[in-house]
This record gives structure tokens, C-alpha cells and sequence, in this order.
């Protein structure tokens, strides 16, 4: 009994793990695919572009 409790526990673990890591990812991805964001056109084209102007500098 004591033997499958510990590996259900660990189990529990490497599940919680996993998707702590692949969360993010998964959320870009859905981004991505849905096409939210700002886009690169007016106002976001002017964003993009400060933003790569101060990168730069």
C-alpha cells in the first residue's frame, strides 16, 4: 500500500511539473493560432516600431 501511495504521489508530481512547464508554451501557441495581439498596423505598427527604436539604442 505504501508503494502505490508513493508512486501516485510522484505521479502527482511530475504531472504538475509537466504542466508548469508546458503552460506557457501552450498559451503562445494558442495566441499564435487565434490571432490575438497587437496587430502590426496602425497604432501596434507604431508600437512595434518605438519598441525596436529604444532596443536598438
Amino acid at each position: 500500500m505504501a508503494a502505490l501511495l508513493s508512486s501516485a504521489i510522484l505521479s502527482l508530481r511530475l504531472l504538475i511539473l509537466t504542466a508548469l512547464l508546458m503552460a506557457p508554451i501552450g498559451a503562445v501557441a494558442y495566441t499564435k493560432a487565434s490571432g490575438l495581439g497587437i496587430g502590426k498596423h496602425g497604432a501596434g505598427l507604431v508600437l512595434f516600431v518605438t519598441l525596436q527604436r529604444q532596443a536598438m539604442s
